[in-house]
């Protein structure tokens, strides 16, 4: 896309609070365990609940590998996250792309759940193939079926 940016949406069949809540504090129960970036077998995603907070992997042997952190959180209705995983799967302090994900109700037990992944363009040269990998199956449309499946259950 011309402004560097993946965008992805799945209706949820369940509540906003509920879906802001399996996305968020439930992040470990529908994160698959081959998207990490340590060198162990991932054991859990994290993702802290509140602004500053961190997002990150714990792996088996109690390792921790940073992926970015919390920039917006506003419950049940906006999430911004700090990528900080570069075009390797590196964690990368200095880089920052950004991945907003809205949640808003489609009656009382439907949300729709909006992603953005902005600022690809800080990729640089790998740009390209990281926005493929990015809006691939394997990227945010399977992470957002693997969500919706979770939240629903």
């Amino acid at each position: 896309m011309p402004d560097g940016s993946v965008r992805k949406s799945v209706t949820v069949h369940a509540p906003i609070e509920k879906a802001f809540t399996v996305f968020t504090q439930g992040m470990d129960s529908w994160w698959p365990r081959s998207h990490k970036i340590g060198q162990g077998q991932l054991k859990e995603a994290v993702l802290e609940g509140r602004e500053g907070g961190r997002w990150y992997e714990i792996d088996a042997d109690g390792s921790e590998c940073e992926w970015g952190r919390v920039l917006t959180w506003k419950p049940p209705t906006l999430l911004v996250l700090a990528w900080q995983i570069d075009a390797a799967w590196r964690f990368d302090p200095q880089l920052i792309t950004e991945v907003e994900i809205r949640f808003a109700p489609e009656g009382p037990h439907r949300t729709r759940v909006e992603l953005e992944h902005r600022d690809l363009d800080r990729f640089g040269e790998a740009q390209d193939e990281v926005r493929a990998a990015f809006d691939s199956p394997g990227g945010w449309p399977g992470l957002l079926d693997a969500f919706a499946q979770a939240a629903a259950a």
